[in-house]
């Protein structure tokens, strides 16, 4: 596949969907390809380039769970330990669960935490101390181990932990243990390190649909270790090129490829069939991937690798809510065109009025609220952050985005597929309760309970 098609299918799509900024990265056979489109921003806008910086968001986690699984690797953490063995202060709102949690239930998913606490705990070397105190606020939504739902708070308590066994900072612990030795010069946590170089600012549209600048950068620094790295896309196709080879210094051959290996199982979901050890597994055209996303205000990334084709591709984008659909687009072209790969949706099933009103009604977690309508002739679906949190906040939230429609796929699992918007093709499901009743809604991994039923 030529420089010249890729280039032009990401330019295309990039002007298509009103993106100012993007950057594509491509290893394949044994080289690597690069495709960049657009500017920084609208304000102040440069050019962005292989080494502009852009935020990533949960891409983060693989760097938090490869810091981790060095520590495991040289003796100093065990995976099946419970948590309190390193972070004895540990309280959480289940007793139980903060006695039983173990290292790898944070890892994969399973400690059974709700998704986040959105609180402020400061700019210093104790902010994440000050995150993990907190988490006895946080929702225990299963007991640990008995279903996978995503957790954001889950990775910050992997990152105190990181704290705790090597006597560092987290961001400090993870350059020195993994970023430094891979020569990974273009990645960074502190806005410091960040400013003074060519960096992307996230954009959201504006009431006539035109894109703006995003004022909050990125979150805070609690929640560094689950969403808080800021990498170029040609430093993170060597990051992808380490976790297909062999490990090096930083990680065993035969712990870099466990953490490819799953430990649970996902369904309904277009993350993927399974997590590994913070990766998501999805077989694709009968092809194992490997991936991670990531999103903030008005930032989206995409990570993604084919380890038995020793390929990979890494996506950035600056604009809010179509960074997503472009992303997922230029995945799924590079795929087919690189790899003969062919990504393909289901198709949902005929939409039945009945159903339909068994599923409509309000779901919830800690900062958002998720609504399903029904107008007897097919379903949407809501996503809001909470109201009160936007009147709470001193900072600027991402955006809300229109309703999407959904449809119900085949068979009796209670799986959906959003069928409109930027979000076309994301999978979910709707929980039951032992007795049949729809008790939660799964969308992107996390688990919202049902908090009202349609009246």
């Amino acid at each position: 596949m030529s420089q010249e098609k890729l280039s032009e299918f990401v330019e295309a799509t990039a002007r298509k969907l009103g993106i100012p900024g993007v950057a594509v990265g491509v290893w394949a056979d044994g080289q690597e390809s690069y495709a960049t489109h657009g500017v920084t921003s609208v304000d102040n806008p440069l050019p962005v380039d292989r080494d502009t910086l852009f935020h990533l968001g949960s891409v983060t986690k693989t760097f938090t769970a490869t810091a981790l699984m060095r520590l495991v690797a040289e003796g100093k953490v065990e995976l099946d330990a419970p948590v309190r063995r390193y972070v004895p202060e540990l309280q959480l709102a289940d007793e139980q669960a903060a006695a039983h949690m173990t290292v790898l239930n944070l890892l994969n998913h399973t400690a059974g935490l709700g998704v986040r606490l959105v609180v402020e705990t400061g700019d210093g070397d104790d902010a994440l101390a000050g995150y993990v105190r907190r988490m006895v606020e946080l929702d225990q939504i299963a007991p640990p181990g008995t279903r996978a739902s995503y957790s954001q708070a889950g990775y910050n308590l992997v990152g105190r932990i990181i704290e705790k066994v090597t006597g560092l900072t987290y961001e400090r612990a993870v350059a020195q243990s993994v970023l430094e030795p891979l020569g990974m010069s273009n990645t960074f946590y502190a806005t410091d390190d960040i400013m003074t170089r060519r960096f992307a600012v996230g954009h959201n549209p504006d009431v006539d649909g035109k894109p703006t600048v995003a004022r909050q950068w990125k979150d805070t620094r609690g929640n560094n270790p689950g969403g808080g790295i800021a990498s170029s896309v040609s430093d993170q196709l060597r990051w992808a090129r380490f976790h297909l080879g062999g490990g090096g210094t930083v990680l065993p051959a035969e712990v870099l490829h466990g953490m490819k290996k799953q430990t649970v199982e996902l369904h309904g979901s277009t993350l993927g069939d399974a997590f590994g050890i913070c990766w998501f597994l999805r077989d694709v055209d009968g092809v194992r991937t490997v991936g991670h996303g990531g999103s903030g205000n008005g930032q989206f990334s995409e990570l993604l690798l084919v380890p038995e084709r020793d390929f990979a591709v890494t996506v950035m984008s600056n604009a809010g809510p179509d960074g997503v659909a472009f992303n997922q687009s230029v995945v799924r072209w590079v795929l087919e065109h690189y790899l003969d790969v062919v990504d393909r949706d289901p198709e949902p099933v005929p939409h039945d009025p009945a159903r339909a009103q068994e599923l409509v009604g309000t779901y919830d977690i800690d900062a958002m609220t998720l609504t399903v309508r029904t107008d007897g002739t097919g379903l949407t679906l809501e996503v809001l952050i909470k109201p009160e949190l936007r009147a709470a906040s001193d900072k600027e939230l991402p955006a809300d985005y229109p309703p999407f429609d959904i449809g119900l796929l085949p068979g009796d699992a209670d799986e959906y597929i959003v069928t409109s918007g930027a979000f076309k093709g994301q999978r979910g499901f709707f929980t039951r309760d032992e007795s049949g009743a729809i008790v939660g809604a799964d969308l992107a991994g996390r688990l919202f309970g049902r908090v009202q039923a349609a009246s």
